[in-house]
């Protein structure tokens, strides 16, 4: 079960209990659901939570905790739920079933993101107008346009009416300009003749590509987000404090977890990751990875409706970070004179599905996939 099969699962519990007369309220048009990710603070076994019931628990006359009652009822059972609690207030939050934690693994591992993220948007998601980004202020604007031309449609957003009539409603993308200083040279052909003036956007973004590279360069300016002032490097560098780094190199990781799985004679497949000592769905970084993985199409959803692609270079830094961690703990490939075993297929589903979360984030962003580093 995904984040967005729980929105509308929590939708019709709703829905049912306006039905049957348990609660008087409008049934409401958007339910957000999210895996809590790490840092958030507490979580516990928590794999999904919802703040329905103190949304509408004010139209409803009743105190949230009593409404939150009424929706719990309704979720226990639903296949793929393996338990519903009330925290706080009145947040529901949802424990899966170990088959539906892999069930997830598998869709995103086995589809590829873009498929995932095109099937959970078109039935999930609210329908939005077209809109047309337009880049004001510099090369940073013009890079984050570039971005959101691509987060846009993943995240459900058209470019343009779908019936073809009519012009999209044009959006001017301005963020905090980016201090570059530029080389006034002359370009020319081969034959000394002269090329045309070229824009400042273009410009900057020769004297930072030259500086920095292409990856680094689009990384320092998509994830600060807009309102904030960009830190450029003096130069760029591969390590751990650099989290365009981090995030390839976890990505290079996956795959060369793929590569020597092959070599020892099998192959990545969902299941239960293992228990006990040895690691599984109880152990914290296990749960970490999941979440992320789980959560990254909300956060795309989320990127394209508020023009915002820093959130996800954030998220990616996250899973990156995530799955280095559970690496060390649950290690795919099997250690010394282990064979490998269904736990091993199970790990190394999920270090693919992590993978290929990563991937897609990096494509989203421009910035390059290296399966080697």
């Amino acid at each position: 079960m995904t984040p967005a099969e729980l929105s509308r699962a929590v939708q019709r519990a709703v829905r049912g209990a306006v039905a049957d007369g348990e609660l008087s309220v409008t049934v409401p048009e958007r339910v957000v659901v999210r895996a809590p990710m790490p840092g958030d603070g507490g979580g516990g076994e928590t794999d999904l939570a919802c703040d329905v019931a103190l949304r509408i628990a004010k139209e409803a006359g009743r105190p949230p905790r009593e409404v939150a009652e009424v929706l719990r009822r309704r979720l226990v059972g639903l296949p793929g739920v393996g338990g519903v609690e009330i925290a706080g207030a009145g947040f529901l939050n949802v424990v899966l079933t170990r088959a539906a934690r892999a069930e997830l693994v598998g869709k995103v591992r086995g589809q590829g993101q873009g498929e995932w993220l095109g099937s959970v948007l078109a039935t999930g998601g609210t329908a939005v107008a077209p809109v047309a980004l337009r880049a004001a202020g510099g090369v940073r604007a013009a890079v984050v346009v570039e971005a959101l031309e691509r987060i846009l449609p993943a995240g459900g957003v058209a470019g343009r009416s779908e019936d073809g009539a009519g012009e999209p409603r044009v959006e001017v993308i301005r963020p905090r300009p980016v201090p570059v200083e530029v080389r006034h040279e002359r370009e020319r052909h081969e034959g000394h003749q002269e090329r045309g003036a070229v824009s400042s956007a273009s410009q900057e973004w020769r004297t930072l590509t030259a500086r920095l590279g292409l990856d680094e360069a689009r990384w320092v300016l998509l994830r600060a987000a807009r309102h904030d002032a960009v830190r450029l490097p003096v130069r760029p560098v591969q390590r751990e404090s650099n989290g365009r780094f981090r995030v390839q190199y976890a990505y290079a990781r996956t795959c060369a977890m793929t590569r020597n799985a092959r070599e020892l004679g099998f192959a990545g497949g969902p299941g239960d990751v293992g228990a006990g000592a040895g690691g599984g769905w109880e152990v914290r970084e296990v749960r970490e990875v999941w979440a992320a993985i789980a959560e990254y199409p909300g956060v795309v959803e989320a990127a394209a409706r508020h023009r915002a692609p820093d959130r996800v270079a954030r998220h990616l830094e996250v899973t990156a970070d995530a799955w280095l961690r559970c690496h060390d703990v649950c290690p795919p490939l099997p250690v010394g004179e282990e064979k490998p075993s269904a736990v091993h297929r199970a790990r190394l589903a999920l270090a693919e599905a992590a993978g290929t979360v990563l991937a897609h984030g990096l494509h989203l962003l421009g910035i390059s996939t290296p399966e080697r580093l």
